[in-house]
Order: C-alpha cells, then sequence, then structure tokens
C-alpha cells in the first residue's frame, strides 16, 4: 500500500543545538535505512518550511505507523497521511 506523507517539523526554539544535530543524525541514518529498504520511497522538501512530502510503502497501516512513530523527530513533528490508489489512467 502507498502513501503519501507530509511530515512538519517544529523543534523546540530552546532546544541545545547539540541535541538538535544528534537527533537529526539518527533520524537520517533512520530514514535512509528506510528508503534501502524499499519502504521509503520518496522524500521531497517543501521550499521554505522546515517540511517534506514523502511516499511510503507498507504492508497495512500498522507498519506505515510503526516506520512514522520510529522517527527520532516524531515527537516534533505534525503528521498528514493520505492513502493512494492507483488511478485508471495510469499506463505504468
Amino acid at each position: 500500500m502507498l502513501f503519501l506523507v507530509r511530515m512538519d517539523v517544529n523543534l523546540p526554539a530552546d532546544m541545545p543545538s547539540e541535541e538538535a544535530a544528534a537527533i537529526k543524525a539518527v533520524e537520517k541514518a533512520y530514514s535512509q535505512d528506510l528508503q534501502q529498504q524499499g519502504k521509503w520511497r520518496h522524500i521531497w522538501r517543501v521550499v521554505g518550511e522546515y517540511s517534506n512530502y514523502s511516499v511510503f510503502d507498507a504492508e497495512s497501516n500498522d507498519e506505515l505507523h510503526n516506520m512514522l512513530s520510529g522517527l527520532p523527530l516524531f515527537p516534533y513533528m505534525a503528521i498528514s497521511v493520505t492513502p493512494l490508489a492507483k488511478h485508471p489512467s495510469d499506463i505504468n
């Protein structure tokens, strides 16, 4: 199942920069592992925002939830999920 996911990150203004950098480093490694597994298919930055749109390939809603909640930045994110279905006009 494919899901379009928007993630908006809002780190606390008073978070020490060293802590933020450490969380981001673990986040990057985690996300790249999911990408290598084929679970995190695409990721695009939203220009001018600390946000991204991503496409995930998950077996179930629960698997997607587990992937998202495993993100180190999860506590600092607003996330919206849109399930995707094949369009009848798609030739692929």
